[in-house]
């Protein structure tokens, strides 16, 4: 077995706590349905001195075979709902913060609307001119704004885009008052 990196006393306190907390549930279910460590090690395919350590929380067991106990105890698919990225409530909160935050200006000339309407091309010599289909006109304050970010990130939400629903959730939220 490859030598850990880490040692599991560098953990910080409160992973440790979490680990000790995660293996004290894992016996006290094992425990309510009246069956021994032996048992659960057979079905986990582990020693029993290895569940026993499960049960204590000990750092260097391998996290598949904490895994593999939270799978016997509700064998729902929501572990990995933990850190999806719509939970990643810190990453969320830095696009928003991103999105907000005006950019600055190029060293190009900023485009303008009328800059960015699609140009009907000209039609080759002796070729007649064909009707150009209209173009949208700007949201107001042009697509770089606050407000057509804002709307651009609803929409791509509305589409079931998963980082603008997280985004969109983040952004209908009442913003807290400055004090």
């Amino acid at each position: 077995m490859p030598k850990q990196n880490t040692s599991p006393a560098d953990y910080p306190q409160a992973v440790l706590q979490q680990i000790q907390l995660l293996g004290h549930n894992i016996a006290i279910a094992r425990k309510r349905r009246g069956e021994t460590q032996g048992q659960w090690a057979g079905k986990l395919g582990v020693s029993q001195p290895t569940m026993a350590r499960i049960e204590r929380g000990d750092p260097s067991v391998a996290m598949a075979s904490y895994v593999m106990c939270m799978w016997l105890i509700n064998q729902a698919d929501g572990l990995a709902d933990l850190v999806a990225p719509l939970q990643d409530h810190a990453a969320l909160e830095r696009e928003v913060l991103r999105v907000r935050t005006p950019r600055k200006a190029s060293a190009a000339a900023p485009a303008t609307a009328a800059s960015r309407v699609l140009r009907p091309h000209a039609p080759a010599a002796g070729q007649p001119r064909k009707a150009q289909p209209a173009h949208r006109a700007d949201p107001p304050g042009g697509n770089d704004s606050p407000d057509g970010i804002r709307q651009r990130i609803l929409a791509s939400a509305a589409k079931g885009n998963a980082t603008a629903q997280g985004l969109a959730a983040l952004l209908l939220q009442p913003r807290p008052k400055a004090r």
